[in-house]
């Protein structure tokens, strides 16, 4: 697919609402997000909110409490910020994330491990689905590189601050294809799928969040191929919300129960009475701010099995 260069380009700024440091998102392991390196720019690449066929192509830069955005490829300068406040998490109160660290100790030695993380996201729920299929039963190094293959083919590939960085094909673009090099061949009808929902709104953020967290989810598993830790992936990690509990998730739970010395492991009913007595209104931050830090500040012998020698940058889902 053709680059789109440094041309055409415009520029604005959002505000960051609170603590926060564009290196340390920039750097969360994520998704397809692998950078081993930092220049002060994050590049994002991605199909626009409520018009998946197009693309826009974002350099981030941080100036103080304001992120300065240099858009290129689309001229609905609103949207294409709106999407990037949400992907960023500068669509919420930091202030108040920050204080909810000064009341809890445990929260705010992870904060002060990580000064300014808060979760970075997927693209849209759109993007998240895609992502789905394509990660499932592979490991996540493996599915960055088909994510990036299938991009590159039939994508748009923006060149942003002297980088290519592709973003991934549009719904009309997915319904095209007949194979994806790397992919199982049963994996194409799925992506079918995700692209029709796409192009019927389905999957548009403003649906979904006007459900419930549990009704969307349930909304999300008639897709081909997803099931209960995809569905709440996509909904707990690409439509913005701040304060869901990913019950579901178990290694969160463990190191929960470590860090806050509770002598017994916590069952769901009790894991969500001790998240809404400590963690509201951010639970979904608090819980990504647990996977991503806590073995940075517990030494291994307290962690659970599986979390040591795993030391290192933030790597998040």
């Amino acid at each position: 697919m053709p680059l789109t260069g440094s041309t055409a380009t415009v520029r604005t700024r959002i505000a960051t609402r609170g603590p926060f440091s564009l290196e340390e998102l920039a750097m969360f392991g994520f998704g397809h997000r692998a950078e081993s390196s930092w220049d002060g720019v994050m590049r994002l690449a991605f199909c626009v909110d409520g018009d998946e066929d197009t693309h826009a192509g974002v350099e981030v830069r941080q100036y103080g409490d304001e992120l300065e955005l240099v858009v290129h490829g689309h001229e609905d300068l609103d949207r294409v910020s709106q999407q990037v406040a949400r992907v960023l998490s500068c669509d919420h109160d930091g202030d108040a994330f920050a204080a909810l660290g000064r009341h809890d100790h445990v929260i705010g030695s992870l904060q002060a491990a990580t000064p300014g993380l808060r979760p970075p996201l997927f693209y849209s729920p759109y993007e998240a689905t895609l992502w789905s299929v394509i990660s499932a039963r592979r490991p996540r190094a493996q599915a960055a590189v088909l994510r990036d293959r299938l991009a590159r083919a039939s994508g748009r590939t923006f060149v942003l601050a002297g980088v290519e960085t592709p973003a991934v094909p549009g719904p009309t673009a997915i319904m095209r294809l007949e194979r994806v090099p790397g992919l199982p061949a049963g994996r194409v009808p799925r992506l079918h799928a995700v692209a029709a929902a796409a192009s019927r709104g389905e999957l548009a953020v403003q649906r979904l969040n006007a459900m419930t967290p549990t009704a969307a989810e349930a909304d999300l598993r008639r897709l081909p191929g997803i099931g209960p830790f995809y569905s709440s992936l996509i909904v707990i990690r690409a439509c913005g919300l701040a304060d869901v509990l990913p019950v579901a998730e178990q290694r969160s739970r463990e190191l929960v129960t470590t860090l806050y010395g509770l002598t017994e492991a916590l069952d769901d009913d009790a894991y969500r009475a001790f998240a809404a007595a400590h963690w509201t209104p951010f639970r979904t931050w608090v819980v990504v701010l647990i996977r991503a830090v806590a073995r940075r500040i517990l030494p291994d012998e307290d962690l659970p099995p599986r979390e040591r020698k795993r030391r290192g940058p933030v790597e998040g889902s």
